[in-house]
């Protein structure tokens, strides 16, 4: 599995203000959108493309777009849902699918509750949206349930990373041939005793909606 830090002055200042705990959840959306859109810009340097050729006002010229099957995004919810529009941005002709799934506060493991997204992914590039990467569990069981449907290539977008998530990841994936990538804003301290990214934000599904 490869794990890439973006390290770029505009990730970091809007990153700063996601961790204020005085950032409000209007302000908190509309910059983590635009963390997002960052973020999306390095983890599609791989994305798949194919040769065209187009005329210009002047002459023909060689260029390339996207390839069929078209990538796939899934947001986790529901905070992936704040990601999602930062990567439509980057990549609007992209298909999106849902995964729900949720993290038992007690065991710490991952419990898919809804799913939407096709039966067969067979030869899809796959960008899954989620804010935070702490134990890995989540991320982990939703990598696998995608491979489950075909996919053979998924890269992870989250707006930050534990080191105990990307252990887990690398342990959970070690052998498995297939190419893995979590994109990231920064790689925080640790874990604490409740799993939660220190010094981290805070829930960024409550910040991005309100407590429910």
């Amino acid at each position: 599995m490869e794990t890439l830090v973006i390290d770029h002055p505009l990730v970091a200042h809007k990153l700063t203000v996601l961790r204020d705990a005085r950032t409000d959840s209007p302000t908190f959306r509309r910059l983590a959108d635009e963390l997002v859109t960052l973020l999306a810009y390095e983890a599609t340097r791989h994305v798949r493309v194919s040769e065209v050729t187009v005329e210009t006002p002047v002459a023909p010229a060689t260029g390339v777009r996207l390839a069929h099957p078209h990538p796939l995004v899934v947001p986790i919810l529901r905070a992936g849902l704040g990601m999602l529009d930062g990567m439509m941005r980057l990549l609007p002709t992209a298909e999106v699918g849902f995964l729900g799934m949720i993290r038992d506060e007690s065991t710490l493991q991952a419990q898919t509750y809804a799913t939407r997204l096709p039966e067969d992914l067979s030869g899809r590039q796959v960008y899954v949206v989620d804010p935070m990467l702490a134990t890995g569990g989540t991320l982990a069981a939703a990598i696998d349930f995608l491979f489950e449907r075909g996919a053979d290539d998924v890269t992870a977008i989250c707006l930050l990373a534990a080191p105990e998530g990307v252990a887990y990841m690398d342990k959970a994936f070690a052998g498995s041939g297939k190419p893995i990538r979590v994109v990231t804003a920064a790689l925080d301290e640790r874990l604490n005793e409740h799993g939660y990214i220190v010094p981290g934000l805070g829930d960024a599904g409550d910040r991005l909606y309100g407590v429910v």
